[in-house]
């Protein structure tokens, strides 16, 4: 064992509590002081995770009791005693999300940002721990998924484990239960599949698909990849979604249809969701784990670690995660422009985009983005879902200003050599100049509109350069995430789509097109339940607020927007009756035309034989789609 050695037990899966020690053989003369993260990198809000201490007691090397007093929030003293000194918490965990930790009588999972004190002033030391299973015969067939380094635990069994400091253990995951396990190589390495939950997933065609996306991504940066093996720890629910990065694995979190089922040839939508949550984690073991922004070297999880360049380090992941799929085939062409064109709808159905910048979201993630609200889409960008248009940007400006020589990819490779595999944060400011040398002209302007900026990017412009069409329309109903041309008769080859702001040109082949649809802007559940309020909208106008319950329209009981909507036209006025609380109160509505935020692409079959070429290097394709 070394200096410092943790023991976790579930010792009471039908309360949710894990019991964990610290051993600490020669503690601080004047007191050893512990401390608990107060949130988890990836994941960029402080989360309190000592909140769910439920006890804390220690002892000396004789068995005595140690005074401990707590400091603050996350920080305990223990009294001075001679070693080895012995702190044990009992540890409420009963978070399903792929942050925390989670506890009941089928499994055991816990980041060790939840369950493991680091002994303050000794964070850079080795240390073990000891991972057992609960006690009780029902118990007897669990095993372990984690990709902690063994030292003496046998492969997938309980037992002995070690660390080479406090950073490196709470970067394995661990998983404990009766999970499935499946394996595959990618440049001969191993990667497992751990999967948790019912479930009637085809496994094999997930290591499969798994193995291609994971072998894209290795070539992309250059074999080998930089870990000895990797884990995907798979929990399945009933209705689920999200995803944790670790420097040799992984933590993802999806829904039973989700996963492949035997007998299924076609990739549906939401199995291409989890394939894109797969690699986007994947692609974070290069991009964030370890090419990471400067302010993170080291992390200070005790509090707020404040960079401007999350854009680069999720955006620039959330562009990779679905170009990946498409380079190694598991989605068409046709497929990736769909989905480029559902991103492009979800950015301009934010009015947030027009306020706040990538370079702001990104800074102010702490105390916005992940605390969202009514108000969230009228006052914040997302730096994943924008951030990765600003990558697709960038990626389309580099291969137009070096005649498709360079890309993205070599901005990506040359952050992998000259920082990720050194061990140096990227400087703030690093990552614009860098562009600018690989582009050979000064790419200022660009960063100063895509990342401090908060104007629309002129996508339609680089996309036309690699022969790609973007065209813009209203959307169809509630349920149209964009991506397809909808009603239109066909795609005309000319659309003029947005540059700075969102507008649409006629095409010169008029398509036949739908009456102007009715827009409210406002989103109203089933019950009349107002839960967004779009800024600018009918909605605001007439003063409807979220939280609102409408009760009825004309006279008539509220039944449905989408069946309001339908029946009405541009310029209709609306009586409206809603309570506010317990206040009953009437506002009147004027409906306006649906707004064109709804994208699709589409390949422009005229192009050169130039921008085909360029398309085909950026997808990695050629030729129709499969």
């Amino acid at each position: 064992m070394e200096k410092i050695h943790y023991l976790i037990v579930p010792a009471s899966p039908e309360a949710h509590r894990f019991q964990v020690t610290v051993q600490v053989s020669d503690p601080d003369p004047t007191g050893q002081r512990l401390w608990l993260p107060v949130w988890i990198p990836g994941s960029y809000l402080v989360r309190e995770f000592a909140r769910h201490v439920l006890s804390i007691a220690a002892r000396d090397g004789q068995g005595k009791p140690v005074a401990v007093t707590k400091l603050d929030k996350h920080r305990w003293q223990c009294a001075p005693c001679e070693g080895p000194l012995s702190v044990t918490c009992e540890i409420y965990a009963w978070d399903l999300s792929v942050r925390a930790a989670h506890l009941d009588i089928t499994h055991a999972y816990f980041n060790g940002t939840s369950v493991f004190l680091a002994v303050e002033g000794r964070e850079h030391e080795p240390c073990s721990v000891d991972i057992q299973p609960p006690a009780g015969d029902a118990f007897r067939h669990w095993r372990v998924a984690t990709t902690l380094p063994r030292a003496g635990a046998p492969e997938h069994g309980f037992g002995l484990y070690r660390a080479a400091d406090h950073d490196e253990l709470i970067d394995h995951p661990v998983e404990c239960g009766t999970f499935d396990l499946v394996s595959f190589e990618a440049h001969g390495v191993r990667h497992d599949i751990a999967v948790t939950g019912r479930h009637r997933g085809d496994l094999d065609r997930l290591a499969r698909d798994f193995a291609r996306a994971c072998t894209a991504q290795i070539d992309l940066f250059g074999a080998p990849p930089p870990f000895e093996r990797y884990l995907f720890q798979v929990m399945v629910v009933g209705d689920g979604y999200g995803g944790l990065e670790h420097r040799a694995s992984t933590s993802l979190l999806c829904s039973r249809d989700d996963l492949p089922q035997v007998g299924q040839a076609k990739t549906t939508d939401k199995y291409r969701t989890l394939l894109g949550l797969a690699s986007h984690e994947y692609f974070h073991a290069w991009n964030v784990k370890r090419i990471k922004p400067a302010a993170f070297l080291p992390y200070d999880l005790s509090r707020e670690g404040y960079t401007r360049q999350l854009w680069a380090f999720e955006g620039i992941t959330s562009y990779y995660d679905d170009l990946a799929l498409v380079r190694c085939g598991l989605v068409t062409r046709d497929e990736y422009l769909q989905m480029l064109g559902e991103t492009v709808t979800r950015v301009l159905r934010g009015a947030g985009r027009l306020k706040q910048s990538v370079g702001e979201s990104s800074f102010d993630t702490w105390i916005k983005f992940y605390r969202p609200d009514e108000n969230t889409p009228n006052a914040v960008v997302s730096y994943y879902t924008k951030g990765s248009l600003v990558a697709l940007a960038l990626d389309l400006t580099l291969r137009e200003a070096t005649g498709g020589m360079r890309s993205l990819d070599d901005l990506m490779r040359r952050l992998w050599q000259e920082y990720g595999a050194r061990g140096i944060g990227v400087p703030e400011d690093r990552i614009p100049s860098l562009a600018s040398e690989i582009a050979g002209r000064d790419l200022g302007a660009f960063f100063a509109l895509a990342v401090d900026g908060t104007e629309d990017l002129p996508l339609a412009t680089l996309l036309a350069t690699v022969g790609i069409t973007l065209g813009l329309r209203p959307a169809t109903g509630e349920s149209d995430k964009g991506g397809t041309p909808g009603p239109l008769a066909k795609v005309p080859a000319d659309v003029v789509a947005i540059e700075a702001e969102v507008a649409v040109a006629a095409p010169t082949a008029a398509p036949t097109a739908p009456p102007a649809r009715a827009w409210i802007g406002a989103r109203i559940g089933g019950d009349g339940k107002v839960s967004l309020v779009h800024d600018d909208s009918p909605a605001q106008r007439a003063g409807l607020s979220a939280g609102d319950q409408v009760m009825a329209v004309d006279g008539l009981r509220f039944a449905g927007l989408e069946a309001l909507l339908s029946s009405s036209q541009p310029g209709r006025v609306l009586d409206v009756h809603a309570f506010r609380r317990d206040e009953l109160y009437q506002c009147r509505v004027t409906l306006a035309e649906a707004p064109p935020d709804t994208a699709w692409l589409s390949v422009d079959a005229g192009a050169s034989a130039q921008a085909a070429a360029v398309r085909a290097a950026w997808l990695g394709t050629s030729g129709p789609p499969a």
